[in-house]
């Protein structure tokens, strides 16, 4: 929970300098997110962590009234500045908005599910509240910009949050709560410090003031049961562009309203952040995000399986969190290795990886191509089984390309002995390119001229709808490693 605590009174007039003077005094308990900037005061520190890490508008719950960043700046009380935030699934249509709640017109099924999370949250003695249907001023694209881009951090900073299970009356019954199926109520269970259950007549669904604990509870073992999530990495969570395949599970059922909501509804989680753009479409948004989760370069990130977007330059993307349900190899964070160096280009998503040749040693045809059996031509006890290639796959050259390596000093590579990496597979084209001409050699000075090749290589690319392998090389443990010449680490283009 983060809080800042300020003993002042909002009734009293204060000069800069006697705030300054409280807020480092002895009076006063301060406990912000945030670190403090060289040469920042308290005090800018305090207008820093309002203007920037608490929702544009909150409700002041013995009113039900709007207040504003810059209400709580200037007429903070002395009490702490807590909220409580509320998770649920919105009406089809009666959910209270911001106009309505501004001019004092609001009514119906939802105003009367906001006055009732507003009542379960003055039991948990705090002084604000924070709905989405309400708090956001969805005129302005503005506002609505930065509150999306803001939402997971002003879910983590709250006091609370609050969650409403409209279909549900116990425990048991959470599993089939479409609660657990949406999309944007993911990071509303995950960057919460503490929330609160409860049932459709609102009533506790436990006793406890934590409903999330590092316990085996009851309702901890049935929200896993519902979401897929562990509960320790429930406990644990910190958002970040890593673990990606684990957590694009979590979203891989969830269902959005809005498609670009699928990308939006987890920059949180990943700590990634993007310019909001409704009617860009599901792909493109995916995509962005998904551009954005790459630059920190962790390999699980390329961890999924079937068919890719459709990128205009790569077949590096995936079509959806789904893709990462049916990945084969489930890649632990010991696995991973270090960070890989991935940028799209117009050729594609650039990454160098550790490429070693590979031989197919057997083919049996089916229905879909061919099923067949890899083995390393540098290490023949590595032998990859089971995997289905195309017809228009069938070519003369296959490698193995890993990418859970780390860059050892020198020219070497570390290598893990449980290690993974792309089937990856090129063409070879035995004739000339259409176009060539010879030239005459009279017509040239100093330009050395070759003759053409006889085979053109086209460079490497994924085998089409496969994910990650795991590798296990002979005789070295799974945790070690062993170093090889660094002339193995090529670009390749995917």
């Amino acid at each position: 929970m983060m809080q800042l605590i300020v003993l002042l009174s909002a009734t009293q007039p204060h000069s800069d300098a006697s705030v300054e003077h409280l807020l480092t005094s002895a009076w006063i308990v301060v406990v912000m997110p945030n670190h403090r900037k060289e040469g920042e005061s308290t005090l800018d520190r305090f207008d820093r962590y309002v203007m920037n890490e608490i929702p544009i508008r909150l409700i002041r719950l013995v009113d039900m009234k709007f207040v504003g960043r810059n209400d709580i700046r200037n007429h903070f009380q002395a009490r702490a500045i807590s909220y409580a935030v509320l998770s649920h699934r919105w009406l089809a249509e009666g959910e209270p908005s911001y106009e309505e709640m501004k001019s004092g017109t609001a009514s119906g099924p939802g105003y009367e599910k906001l006055k009732k999370f507003c009542e379960k949250a003055r039991e948990h003695n705090v002084e604000y509240a924070w709905s989405d249907t309400c708090c956001i001023d969805k005129s302005s694209s503005t506002e609505l910009d930065e509150s999306i881009r803001s939402m997971f951090r002003w879910y983590r900073n709250s006091e609370i949050c609050i969650v409403h299970l409209a279909q549900s009356e116990t425990i048991e019954n959470i599993v089939d709560d479409e609660w657990t199926e949406r999309g944007w109520t993911l990071q509303e269970l995950l960057a919460p410090y503490m929330i609160k259950l409860f049932n459709k007549h609102w009533m506790p669904m436990t006793g406890d003031g934590n409903d999330k604990s590092d316990e085996e509870t009851k309702i901890m073992k049935t929200l896993e049961r519902a979401t897929g999530i562990h509960p320790l990495a429930l406990m644990l969570f910190r958002p970040g562009p890593v673990k990606v395949d684990e957590r694009m599970t979590w979203a891989a059922r969830r269902k959005t309203t809005r498609v670009e909501d699928v990308a939006y509804s987890l920059m949180g989680i990943f700590d990634v952040s993007l310019q909001i753009a409704y009617g860009e479409g599901g792909d493109r948004a995916f995509c962005r995000l998904f551009e954005a989760i790459m630059q920190a370069g962790d390999p699980s990130v390329l961890n999924w399986t079937g068919d890719p977007l459709g990128h205009h330059s790569s077949d590096a993307i995936p079509q959806s969190p789904q893709s990462f349900v049916g990945r084969t190899l489930e890649l632990p964070p010991s696995l991973t290795g270090g960070r890989l160096e991935m940028t799209m280009t117009g050729l594609g998503l650039r990454i160098p990886v550790v490429i070693l040749p590979l031989k197919l040693t057997s083919r049996n045809e089916v229905a879909s191509g061919y099923e067949v059996i890899f083995e390393c031509l540098l290490c023949p006890t590595i032998k990859i089984n089971s995997v289905t290639l195309l017809a228009a796959e069938y070519m003369d050259e296959y490698a193995l390309g890993i990418v859970n390596y780390s860059l050892g000093s020198g020219e070497v590579l570390r290598i893990r002995g449980k290690s993974a990496g792309f089937i990856l597979t090129s063409g070879q084209d035995v004739f000339l390119p259409d176009g060539f001409c010879q030239p005459i050699l009279s017509d040239f000075v100093g330009l050395e001229i070759v003759s053409p090749p006889d085979r053109e290589f086209v460079g490497w690319k994924k085998l089409y709808q496969t994910g990650l392998v795991e590798v296990n090389f002979p005789n070295i443990p799974s945790e070690s490693f062993f170093y090889i010449n660094r002339k193995y680490l090529e670009i390749v283009y995917l």
